[in-house]
């Protein structure tokens, strides 16, 4: 009985390299694939859900508060959200990745950052865009689809409009 324990344990811890093995492989969600589906819930404690915003162009933002990259676009992701939050078909998301409430808190109110923002709970959202770091931005079309992914900082809020207002 014990040996039949050990190989189980053995056969799973196998499996589950395996899946991080073939997961790796596959990358980054790519433009024009759908967007995987996620739940975010704010520091605030509204959840959002992908699914539930088709119809609209979701701007996901994953950051850290210890990310230096992260800061320059910090204000920039914020005007743009306040250029287009009237427009009711739009949504940003601030993802919050590996990092402590009260930093996280701290680097929002320093950047006056007002769109919705989130703990990425046990990595789950990162894990399913398979991002590599911090900062990454995807558009999400009103399909739900991949419109742009930006890998690292943008550099201008013009930057951050023109992958936006081709989606809208």
């Amino acid at each position: 009985m014990k040996k039949l324990l050990v190989w189980g344990g053995l056969i799973l811890l196998l499996m589950v390299v395996g899946l991080g093995l073939i997961r790796a492989q596959q990358g980054q969600v790519g433009q024009g694939e759908q967007a995987p589906n996620f739940e975010l819930t704010t520091f605030e404690g509204q959840t959002y859900r992908l699914s539930e915003l088709e119809g609209k162009v979701v701007v996901v933002n994953f950051w850290a508060s210890w990310c230096e990259s992260c800061k320059p676009e910090a204000r920039d992701l914020e005007e743009a959200w306040r250029m287009l939050e009237d427009r009711g078909d739009v949504v940003f998301l601030g993802v919050d990745y590996v990092d402590t409430e009260p930093e996280a808190m701290a680097y929002l109110e320093q950047f006056g950052i007002t769109y919705p923002n989130g703990p990425d709970k046990r990595t789950e959202i990162s894990q399913a865009f398979r991002i590599k770091g911090v900062p990454e931005t995807y558009v999400i079309d009103r399909e739900g689809r991949i419109a742009h992914r930006q890998i690292g900082p943008f550099q201008s809020l013009e930057d951050i409009l023109a992958v936006i207002e081709p989606e809208l």
